[in-house]
């Protein structure tokens, strides 16, 4: 009997127009979309922020490294003061780990073969203008955790950059 007197209210109301009135829809439309879609949006474009600023930060700290190892070759040889100098430009601290190699190519052909001693470099580059360069090769990485978990992310990625300049003589 219930069920009965609530069908025909129902009835009535739809006679009248009141349930053919839509206003509010749209906003409930848009609450179901946002929640469903906007939230994981949200988390994942703040941890891609994260890493992309991170990433910048280690390529500046190995741009910074190289830039202090290609002052001369005692700068070169200065791990520890390309250590400092990459870890103060980023401002990561002790979690940016710094490796760098001195390398040497003849100036002919820069890309072509490296030779880790000098005096190889020296008796491989023969000819006219061609003579032996020294090269620092800085690889700056650091492991990064971004403060917003998102499921299907890594909690921690390896960031690593390289940079490679030539050594003033």
């Amino acid at each position: 009997m219930l069920l009965h007197l609530h069908l025909r209210r129902l009835a009535l109301l739809a006679r009248i127009g009141w349930l053919r009135d839509e206003t509010g829809s749209a906003l409930i439309e848009l609450a179901l979309t946002l929640s469903i879609i906007g939230v994981p949006l949200l988390l994942g474009t703040s941890h891609f922020a994260i890493l992309l600023i991170n990433s910048i930060k280690v390529a500046n700290a190995a741009h910074a490294a190289a830039d202090y190892g290609m002052q001369s070759a005692t700068f070169a040889g200065d791990t520890s003061g390309m250590q400092t100098e990459a870890q103060v430009d980023s401002g990561m601290g002790t979690n940016l780990v710094v490796t760098s190699t001195v390398f040497y190519a003849c100036s002919a052909a820069i890309g072509g073969t490296q030779y880790s001693a000098h005096a190889a470099a020296v008796s491989a580059c023969t000819g006219g203008n061609n003579h032996a360069l020294e090269f620092i090769q800085v690889v700056a990485s650091a492991a990064v955790t971004p403060g917003v978990r998102v499921p299907g992310f890594p909690d921690t990625v390896t960031l690593s950059s390289t940079s490679i300049m030539e050594v003033e003589e």
